[in-house]
């Protein structure tokens, strides 16, 4: 079959399997792709797509890792350092010899040096799949920040470890010393390549913008093939690991675009479309390529008539508990320790079931099997490979294993730990969460796109989503929140009927026209609107006030422009005054009441609100709506993407996903609706 055939079927299976996966949701996808592999490896005996690893880690590895190095939080990351670096190089020390000496304990026939192989080549982690799992299933945040946390980094300490013992096995030597030696130059090396290798691609970018060259296609590109470039400058210049650098490289990059370069929108948005298709694209077919090559590395060992097939399993399912045991053992320890030695405040309290669900979420996967299909077929005598079949059966074995063992008991212990009620008051407060998380990014993208043109409309759009993320935070006391609330809510009450009395006389001594008396009070309305409503109101309040602001920037375009800007600076000098007098109101009955601390609070928000008329009161800017419309659809961009990288990492589940979702499309529809108009 050609080469071109056989990706075409790769794609298709990939498409077929995501929409079986619909329809079977407690399935992981990836176990889904398993089995589409297996099936098409004994449908069409011709197929044969053959996983070189070095290919293999160049092409998967090398940009699957640099994607989670991009939107992995540094905060957590750092928080989160003690168990992951342990996880990711203790723990595959220990699941090397400890595994390696079961091995060779269980099964005579593999010598010790390629029983370490193959339990090093076993003690990478996949979390793709655990992320699948955890889409439909609530895993402890901290034990799914571990996984992913552990899996940018013992990709490359296990395939060294794996190197070591395949290079002992071969040759019939090994140096301690010169492997710790070794291993340590791998990865300071690699780190400082990574660092070194995209600081200079984010200073090449930046020279070619000062340039004038400003095709956004042409970085999007030049971000799609930094990962390779990266990975085989490390690998082949420096001898280094390319793994540790491309994930090295894709957090800085994260640093660099939030503090110092600025990227058009139009690049952002083509370049994250473009690693969604990728990603999708990878994520899929290397569980498509493991089914794949289940069959082949299989049939070996089960037409071995010295083997019993059902012994066979039986090697599968020891070396699989062990490897789960020795995480387990580990996980429990390591908590204990934290807890009661190092007294440290993040720590949880040691706990069985703790420890069974972050061993459970070791599933092995990919880098098993490209690894373990890269054994040498002879020894540097020329003797035959020992037991390489045996040991390409195993690993698949033990990948099945893992993966089957996940989906069947991280489901049963989730149930245990939430009952009906509590498991809606976590997805409630899981979904919260997410929103907040949303929120933010909004914030941090108008922030980013706050300039002196659009800086009024920036601050008016940054204070909607501010007014919802408070809306959002949890309370304290319940009954002390809602009196605060109350008594808060009254007060500004108390300076809107101020403001409103004032402009009320205003109109009177015909010191402002009928339509912008109109236009404030139907301002006041709006705010006293929002006073009374709750946080559900929050998408009214931003819909409402698209709507009614376009309106009125509609009526004024119609008149005379000159007018218009009349109209428009009287209003604003009409409405500063009506808020002196409404702070004047507030600085009598802070003398009198008791509120005075409240009071002085709403002071302050109106000394803000003064501060801004008084910014804004230059010539009137018929564009302003436009501007608006331009930042709010930016902002809108950004909260998709936070959406997906919390989908894609496991944090939201596919229905608050599609919540999420629903919220931001039905602002934009009306907002495009209201300007199409």
């Amino acid at each position: 079959m050609s080469l071109l055939i056989m990706v075409l079927l790769l794609l298709v299976s990939l498409l077929i399997s995501n929409v079986i996966s619909h329809y079977i949701p407690y399935v992981p996808t990836a176990l889904i792709q398993i089995v589409f592999g297996v099936m098409l490896a004994l449908v069409f005996k011709d197929v044969s797509f053959g996983l070189d690893s070095e290919w293999f880690l160049l092409l998967f590895i090398a940009p699957l890792l640099y994607n989670d190095g991009r939107h992995f939080p540094r905060e957590e990351l750092w928080k989160m350092r003690a168990p992951i670096f342990g996880n990711a190089i203790f723990l595959v020390l220990f699941t090397t010899i400890g595994g390696g000496l079961f091995i060779h304990w269980l099964i005579e026939a593999i010598p010790l040096a390629e029983a370490f192989a193959l339990a090093a080549i076993l003690s990478p982690t996949d979390p793709v799949a655990v992320n699948g799992i955890a889409k439909r299933i609530r895993i402890p945040e901290k034990i799914l920040s571990v996984v992913r946390g552990e899996s940018l980094i013992n990709d490359a300490s296990g395939l060294v470890a794996f190197n070591y013992a395949v290079t002992a096995a071969v040759t019939g030597y090994f140096s301690l010393e010169k492997a710790v030696f070794d291993f340590s130059y791998i990865f300071i090396v690699g780190a400082l390549s990574g660092l070194v290798t995209s600081l200079l691609i984010t200073w090449i970018r930046y020279s070619l913008r000062k340039q004038g060259i400003g095709d956004v296609t042409f970085y999007s590109l030049v971000q799609i093939l930094t990962p390779f470039i990266i990975y085989i400058a490390t690998e082949e210049l420096l001898g280094a690991s390319g793994v540790i650098a491309v994930v090295v490289a894709g957090l800085l990059h994260a640093i660099a675009s939030e503090r110092t370069e600025t990227i058009a929108a139009e690049e952002k948005v083509l370049t994250e479309n473009i690693w969604s298709i990728v990603l999708f694209i990878l994520n899929g077919i290397v569980f498509l390529l493991l089914g794949l090559n289940i069959p082949s590395s299989m049939s070996a060992t089960v037409e071995n008539p010295t083997i019993g097939n059902w012994r066979a399993i039986g090697y599968v399912l020891a070396i699989g508990i062990i490897i789960l045991s020795i995480r387990f053992i580990w996980s429990y320890l390591f908590t204990f320790y934290q807890y009661h030695f190092r007294k440290a405040t993040e720590a949880d309290k040691p706990s069985l079931k703790s420890s069974l669900s972050s061993s459970l979420t070791g599933v092995r996967g990919t880098v098993t099997m490209a690894g373990v299909l890269s054994l040498p077929l002879y020894l540097e005598s020329g003797a035959i490979f020992p037991e390489r079949s045996l040991i390409l059966f195993l690993a698949a074995g033990v990948i099945l294993f893992t993966l089957v063992m996940a989906t069947v008991f991280l489901p049963l212990l989730s149930e245990e730990e939430a009952g009906t009620d509590e498991e809606e008051s976590v997805k409630d407060a899981s979904l919260v969460r997410a929103q907040q998380k949303v929120l933010l990014a909004a914030i941090q993208k108008i922030k980013q796109e706050t300039n002196e043109e659009n800086q009024m409309v920036a601050f008016a759009l940054m204070d909607e989503y501010k007014a919802m993320f408070k809306k959002m935070q949890p309370e304290k006391s319940a009954l002390e929140t809602k009196d605060y609330q109350k008594r808060i809510t009254e007060i500004r009450l108390l300076g809107l009927k101020a403001e409103r009395k004032y402009i009320q006389e205003a109109m009177q001594r015909k010191e402002i026209d009928q339509e912008t008396f109109e236009i404030l009070e139907t301002s006041y309305d709006h705010r006293e609107e929002i006073l009374s409503l709750d946080m559900g109101s929050s998408v009214k309040h931003i819909i409402g006030s698209t709507i009614r602001e376009w309106k009125r920037f509609k009526r004024r375009i119609k008149g005379n422009k000159e007018a218009a800007q009349k109209r428009m600076l009287i209003g604003r000098e009409i409405q500063e005054k009506a808020i002196l007098a409404a702070m004047e109101e507030l600085e009598k009955q802070a003398s009198k009441q008791k509120r005075a601390p409240i009071i002085r609070l709403v002071l302050l928000d109106y000394q803000k609100m003064l501060s801004r008329i008084r910014l804004n009161t230059r010539r009137y800017d018929e564009t302003i709506e436009e501007k608006k419309d331009n930042l709010r659809i930016k902002v809108m961009d950004t909260e998709r993407f936070e959406i997906h990288r919390m989908y894609e990492a496991g944090e939201i589940s596919n229905e608050q996903a599609r919540e999420l979702r629903r919220f931001i499309n039905y602002i934009e529809n009306v907002t495009l609706y209201e300007y199409g108009e």
